[in-house]
């Protein structure tokens, strides 16, 4: 569906951070979370967390400050934003934060938004997906069997360096004539899911709407054992005045 080669080549930068980590607790009294390092993103930050239930990890994401969204980068730039390392949720190995000043292809996604990926891969598996790679069209071709697609999915053609093969659902909102507000992508490489992604826009964001709970279309089959969104979530959380994103509904597949 669309082609983000010559934007993410050009414009990407890559922001990294260390992998301290602060604790705190959810607003259920039976719910822990912890909290990864936070990363400077515009003039304030982004961190990662885990809540976790009797337990049981049952919501991965990032938080962004009040002023993350302002006096970003002109052009494109992904965040590395670190996961906790005291909460380990399998198959999850990395995080990025792409930030989309200009949008990108197709036109419905051509305004300034972010993309947060929730990678399976290790960064250096992601990094290699590099048109360096003499395989990298057969690898990109190499679509995941069935059963291992969401439902209702649709592979876009080619492939993104560095990211992969992006999949959306052509009855999602941006695409039967409504605005692009926030939606869900699913991503893969060389015959497998690698990646899941919310995508939502700035201007989103700056309406700090409430946090609402989207289910999502899933496969009938999971290639890794671990633990899978049911759902995901965007909103603002007004006690601590940051925009919460997250794969949530947890299952352990």
């Amino acid at each position: 569906m669309f082609n983000l080669t010559p934007l993410y080549r050009s414009a990407s930068v890559m922001v990294l951070a260390g992998a301290t980590l602060l604790a705190g607790c959810s607003d259920s009294s039976n719910d822990a979370t912890v909290f990864g390092a936070s990363v400077p993103v515009g003039s304030g930050t982004a961190r990662t967390y885990v809540v976790s239930s009797a337990g049981e990890p049952i919501e991965i994401g990032v938080r962004l400050s009040d002023l993350a969204i302002t006096e970003l980068p002109a052009v494109g730039t992904v965040f590395l934003v670190p996961l906790p390392v005291e909460a380990v949720v399998a198959p999850y190995k990395h995080m990025t934060l792409n930030w989309n000043p200009g949008g990108h292809p197709p036109a419905a996604f051509s305004v300034p938004h972010f993309d947060a990926h929730f990678y399976i891969i290790s960064d250096a598996e992601r990094n290699a997906i590099s048109p360096a790679d003499a395989q990298f069209a057969t690898k990109a071709a190499n679509t995941p069997a069935a059963e291992f697609i969401p439902v209702g999915y649709g592979r876009d053609p080619g492939a993104i360096p560095g990211m992969g093969t992006h999949w959306t659902d052509p009855t999602a909102p941006e695409f039967t004539g409504q605005p692009f507000t926030k939606t869900f992508v699913y991503g893969s490489w060389d015959g497998a899911f690698t990646f899941y992604e919310p995508m939502f826009t700035k201007a989103f964001l700056e309406s700090k709407p409430a946090a609402v709970i989207t289910a999502l279309k899933i496969p009938s089959k999971y290639a890794t054992p671990g633990l899978y969104p049911t759902s995901y979530k965007v909103g603002y959380d007004t006690d601590s005045k940051e925009w919460v994103i997250a794969l949530s509904g947890l299952v352990r597949r």
